[in-house]
């Protein structure tokens, strides 16, 4: 059955790109999430209806609504009815402890937040601290416990009573109008919000378009082709940049989108096979525990045509391992909050490429269509020559119109168009962004390549007694790449018990942020400037020459 979509004069929104293909074969499947199976028409509806669940709740277009939600297909379909509402999408992932919770929610002056039943207590608790007195949403009804009842509205409930056509009245969104913001690391109390326009979202349109009439441009990681032939496995976080450009892409080329609620080798590889995937997006951890599953053997998933992984640095000889295991379907992508597109190596490319030039398994690719890609000196505009490294610029459509209501941080990281994205790298003659260092000093580790940001904890660890600096840095681990390790200089008289250290920023900061060794220390090593040296640090305890004090 076709249904013709309704005219409209306004510009086309992603929303309204994918909404033209769930007008058309109502019947056919858009989301999956185990048994939970929604054809387009039922999608549609569904998201019409929380369309309008959101409004009834006093939201207005360009207002802030914070989602603090779980892989599911409702959590999909929330965020795109926020911004089928013209509202501004805050995305609020699940490490961040208590304080950076609520900071995030503050300043965002989100309206609402609309949260997970199981997170309801973390939600009521970030919202509860905001001034703006955000009203809280659940997807669902939050389990009453006496001790800790959480009142929250029931968007789903109130969605099932709402008219499932769509809302009118809805503004185009200005040119320079955040109409997604998400959260990217910042000092304790202070956190970056990384403000995006529909620019980013065009971009994947217009992607959409040129893979439809055939073309292969350089553009953001291909996870999904034009053509709903495609079926999307989402394995990493909704509420993160790549588990959103995964959804966004897939349903804006008409692709079936199935979310993985929780990540697990044994249960990814059976939805990959029984769901007959055919494109998705890993960050390193996730493939190399694929790889090491004992059913992960060549030929397991004829269907999978493209695999993109990102998030982190990958190990060349596990990207070739997976080419030997799946065929030559692994492609690489590089961006961050900031930028959520600035590099790509395609499938194909990487495979016959790497044929001739096996160095490129250790770069990230070209730039993608309509940005451009610098390596600059230390506080320099101009360009360094080829194979010098330097800090990675870039300029393009993917980029943020700066941090959201934080001009000082926006001024620091924008020039002139140019974002510096903080990371170490240098380009062959040939175009190819090779990666050496992250220079803003993120941890990537857990199952998921989640981001501990060393600023956050390095200034929670310096409000604990008889610490007098601290130092927090990645570590090499087999399992996640890497591991928080933490170096305090204690007060001569202190005494500072390391597993009490570990159990005060579990409780503060969320379990991602637990270190895996504190190490105490008479004083921290320091450049001339007097800032920590990190590098003299992590080469001392490389070889040997630090160890804990007695």
């Amino acid at each position: 059955m076709i249904v013709n979509a309704p005219e409209t004069s306004e510009p086309r929104t992603y929303v309204d790109r994918i909404l033209e293909h769930w007008h058309e074969d109502e019947g056919a499947e858009a989301l999956v999430q185990g048994e939970r199976r929604l054809t387009r028409g039922e999608a549609r509806r569904r998201l019409f209806g929380l369309g309008h669940a959101l409004r009834r709740q006093g939201l207005e277009p360009g207002d802030g609504v914070g989602l603090f939600l779980a892989n599911r297909v409702d959590s999909v379909l929330v965020q795109l009815a926020v911004h089928l509402i013209g509202c501004r999408v805050v995305f609020l992932p699940p490490e961040p402890g208590p304080g950076e919770l609520a900071a995030l929610v503050e300043q965002s002056r989100a309206r609402a937040v609309v949260t997970d039943p199981l997170f309801a207590q973390r939600a009521a608790d970030a919202a509860g601290r905001s001034v703006h007195a955000p009203v809280l949403l659940s997807l669902g009804p939050c389990e009453q416990q006496e001790q800790d009842a959480v009142e929250a509205v029931d968007l789903l409930a109130v969605a099932d009573e709402c008219p499932d056509v769509r809302p009118e009245r809805v503004p185009a969104p200005g040119a320079d109008e955040a109409v997604t913001v998400l959260y990217t690391g910042g000092t304790l109390g202070r956190p970056k919000l990384a403000a995006h326009s529909h620019r980013l979202y065009d971009a994947l349109v217009d992607l959409a378009e040129d893979s439809r009439r055939g073309l292969r441009p350089a553009g953001l990681p291909v996870v999904a082709a034009e053509g709903g032939t495609d079926r999307v496995l989402a394995a990493t976080l909704l509420t993160h940049g790549s588990g959103h450009l995964t959804s966004v892409q897939a349903l804006v080329t008409g692709s079936v989108l199935v979310v993985l609620p929780e990540f697990e080798a044994g249960a990814a590889l059976a939805v990959l096979r029984e769901e007959r995937i055919t494109a998705t997006m890993f960050v390193p951890p996730m493939l190399y525990a694929l790889l090491d599953h004992p059913e992960c053997v060549p030929g397991v998933l004829p269907e999978l045509r493209r695999i993109v992984v990102g998030g982190a640095a990958s190990s060349p000889s596990r990207l070739q391992q997976a080419a030997e295991v799946f065929g030559p379907v692994i492609g690489q992508g590089y961006g961050q909050s900031e930028a959520l597109g600035i590099a790509a190596f395609g499938a194909e490319e990487l495979a016959s490429e790497s044929a001739e030039r096996p160095e490129l398994w250790r770069s990230c690719g070209r730039a993608i269509s309509d940005t451009e890609i610098e390596i600059r000196g230390e506080d320099s505009d101009v360009a360094l020559p080829v194979r010098q490294v330097g800090e990675v610029c870039v300029r393009g459509e993917t980029v943020m119109l700066g941090y959201y209501e934080d001009p000082e941080r926006t001024a620091q990281a924008l020039r002139d168009g140019w974002l510096r994205t903080g990371d170490l790298g240098y380009l062959d003659d040939e175009g190819h962004l090779f990666l050496v260092d992250r220079a803003k000093d993120i941890i990537v580790t857990g199952s998921t390549s989640d981001n501990v940001y060393s600023r956050v904890l390095e200034d929670f660890l310096l409000t604990l007694p008889g610490v007098r600096n601290a130092a927090a840095l990645g570590v090499p681990d087999e399992e996640y790449g890497e591991a928080v390790q933490v170096f305090l200089a204690t007060a001569e008289d202190a005494d500072v018990d390391p597993d009490a250290v570990g159990a005060a920023v579990t409780a503060e900061l969320g379990d991602l942020y637990t270190p895996r060794k504190t190490v105490l220390l008479d004083r921290l090593p320091t450049t001339k400037v007097g800032k920590v040296d990190k590098k003299a640090l992590r080469a001392a305890w490389t070889d040997g020459a630090v160890t804990s004090a007695p």
